[in-house]
């Protein structure tokens, strides 16, 4: 059985709700992950929360294709953080489908970052929504130790660690490494290719948000990658590229999709 697989709102970001949804049909996948809030102040998105027409022409997209959203995104705890007024998009997040929130840390106080992060997990949890803390190297939280070290101070009843296979590699990090960590924290896994050499640390930014690769057409281990994770871990696809973004959203999602099916493929036929 195929995992199943989704496209990352960052792989187009310039898509709108509705053309994600459309561009993550034309591409195959089984779902998205939209982002609904703003990682950080000035990043711009399209208004999802309070605009309730908008949330029914989702839905009503969504149901239309078969799509459903994996995740909502992108919570990015910082000092200026206030958790409480992220319910409004929890609940949406809820009302749309979504089963996670991503979360990154980006906050260099350790003990105001747990706490938010305690919190974060508190709200979503009674929604139903697990949280997913994602490691970023130009993060706070950088590296898979860190995250995991987060989510054992904080003990919440419920939150993963999302692994980013672009990130766990300029971290220093291996696939080897998932193997020291309870394998019921890693509820789905972005994925997308890059060189293996790792660019300077003051390009790691603009690497991750405009130099990646489809899956399968770079150097990244992305095979044990994969091997690392339970066989039926959905992979979301987060793969934006600079250099196709005179492309429309769909023409890259059906790229990324394919791209991303050929590896899936071969990688499970290793397995047999």
């Amino acid at each position: 059985m195929m995992r199943s697989i989704s496209l990352a709102h960052l792989t187009v970001l310039d898509a709108d709700p509705l053309t994600l949804i459309d561009a993550g049909a034309a591409g195959g996948f089984d779902a998205i992950g939209l982002r609904i809030v703003p990682p950080l102040p000035g990043d711009a998105i399209v208004p999802v929360v309070g605009d309730i027409p908008l949330q029914r022409r989702i839905k009503e997209r969504l149901a239309a294709t078969g799509l459903r959203i994996l995740d909502i995104e992108a919570i990015w705890l910082s000092p200026q953080t206030q958790v409480n007024e992220l319910q409004a998009a929890l609940d949406v997040g809820v009302e749309l489908g979504a089963r996670y929130v991503l979360t990154v840390g980006f906050d260099a106080e350790p003990a105001r970052l747990r706490d938010n992060f305690g919190r974060l997990c508190t709200l979503a949890n009674a929604r139903g929504l697990r949280p997913m803390l994602e490691f970023i190297p130009y993060a706070t939280i950088a590296d898979l130790g860190s995250a995991h070290e987060l989510l054992r101070q904080a003990a919440p009843r419920d939150a993963g660690l999302l692994v980013d296979a672009l990130h766990l590699s300029r971290s220093g990090g291996s696939p080897a490494d998932i193997a020291r960590y309870d394998p019921g924290l890693f509820s789905y896994v972005h994925l997308c290719d890059a060189p293996a050499v790792p660019p300077s640390t003051s390009s790691l930014r603009a690497e991750a948000r405009g130099e990646r690769l489809y899956p399968g057409q770079g150097e990244l281990w992305l095979d044990a990658f994969l091997d690392a994770f339970a066989p039926d871990t959905p992979v979301g696809i987060e793969a934006p590229s600079a250099a196709l973004a005179a492309l429309s959203p769909a023409e890259r999602a059906l790229r990324a999709g394919e791209a991303t099916r050929l590896l899936l493929e071969r990688n499970a036929a290793q397995r047999r």
